[in-house]
């Protein structure tokens, strides 16, 4: 199982899906979204599935259907790939952010603190920077940025000291590596919780992932029909914050901008008032979805 698919009633039902309408489901992940998609499409209906991680890949080619077609790339690449396939709008699409069960239960992705293994956490093992690079390369002041911003750590400046304290003594390889420098800033009783936001911190800078959702989610408002739906969840604040800004005020930071008679100057309408959260029987089968907001948003 790559995991199961959180909310998926509520992500359909927010895609408020044609028989004959073109998706795109931009974290295909497993394909339990993708799944579920295809079978409310019609004939000619088509769904456009996009994840840059190999085993993705591999789930998408056991699917036989000619109305799905796999793109190899990350979803900041959103509209140059639509066009090179011929689409220019859309009718909804699905963003599944963060990382798969998958990819946290496969021990040498690196992406789990509970498993000893190399440090990488890279979204796509076939190139970019991993987070060895970042613990070995990066300066005590780009550390204290990443681990404050990204990760939320109380005490940043203290932890981004000790893994430049650590890896004096030589390169910082493994998990346990890692976990080992910053023994004597973990909060007593809180071992889980630390380790968890630093290896976010890490993933978040890896991946670029903020500024992959930014290149996203401006695309999307592009490559939306009018009426179109934009489905996205999410599974941190960070992340939550940039969609609610941009499905709210059309940018990621500052107020809305007006035109000259006092119009709000955005291309989305939210479709719900609050973000919808996992019910408690939800929760119980599938922990994933404690932390999950799902938010929609209509093109203008």
């Amino acid at each position: 199982m790559y995991h199961n698919p959180v909310l998926l009633a509520e992500c359909l039902e927010g895609l408020a899906i044609r028989p004959d309408g073109v998706y795109v489901d931009v974290t295909f992940g497993g394909g339990g979204h993708s799944k579920a998609i295809l079978a409310q499409l019609g004939d000619k209906g088509r769904l456009f599935a996009f994840d840059q991680d190999p085993d993705a890949r591999a789930n998408a080619e056991a699917i036989e259907d000619k109305r799905l077609t796999f793109v190899d790339a990350n979803f900041r690449l959103l509209q140059k790939y639509l066009r090179l396939y011929g689409v220019k709008q859309v009718d909804g699409i699905l963003g599944d952010l963060g990382v798969s069960s998958h990819q946290f239960d496969t021990p040498e992705r690196g992406f789990s603190t509970r498993f000893e293994a190399n440090l990488d956490m890279r979204m796509n093992p076939r190139g970019g920077v991993s987070a060895r690079d970042i613990v070995n390369g990066y300066s005590a002041e780009e550390l204290h940025r990443i681990f404050g911003m990204y990760g939320e750590l109380q005490n940043a400046k203290t932890a981004a000291l000790a893994v430049v304290a650590a890896r004096a003594n030589g390169p910082l390889e493994t998990v346990n590596d890692l976990k080992a420098s910053l023994q004597r800033c973990v909060p007593r009783g809180k071992e889980n919780k630390y380790f968890a936001q630093v290896f976010q911190a890490l993933r978040i800078e890896v991946n670029d992932e903020m500024g992959a959702l930014q290149d996203f989610l401006t695309q999307s408002a592009e490559v939306l029909k009018v009426k179109g739906r934009l489905v996205v969840m999410s599974y941190h604040s960070l992340e939550d914050r940039l969609v609610k800004n941009f499905i709210g005020k059309g940018k990621f930071y500052g107020e809305v901008e007006k035109d000259l008679f006092g119009n709000d100057l955005k291309p989305l309408q939210s479709v719900t008032r609050k973000p919808i959260e996992a019910s408690a029987e939800e929760i119980a089968q599938n922990s994933r979805a404690r932390s999950a907001k799902l938010r929609i948003a209509e093109k203008l």
